[in-house]
């Protein structure tokens, strides 16, 4: 068990035997969890997914697709929105 204070202004400095055994680095985030019978947990918050842009490439503009107009999008959502509907 380790032994650390808080400063007045509500900060606690992690000791350094946790960090490395959270394997925490400089602006890692922590989640801080409480048990019902008074315990507080610390884990590793997990890391935002990393995405390479490149495999959005083409997603949003296809040259090969006709550009359609207001009037099929409105219909193809109020199609969509019978289809949700009708499940609900």
């Amino acid at each position: 068990m380790a032994l650390t204070q808080i400063i007045p202004a509500g900060a606690v400095t992690i000791p350094p035997e946790i960090i490395d055994w959270l394997q925490l680095k400089p602006g890692n985030s922590i989640n801080i969890a409480i048990s019902p019978d008074g315990k507080v947990y610390l884990e590793p918050a997990p890391k935002p997914a990393q995405i390479d842009v490149r495999t959005l490439s083409g997603c949003l503009y296809n040259p090969e697709r006709q550009p359609v107009s207001l009037a099929e999008m409105e219909r193809a959502i109020a199609e969509g929105a019978g289809e949700s509907m009708s499940k609900a």
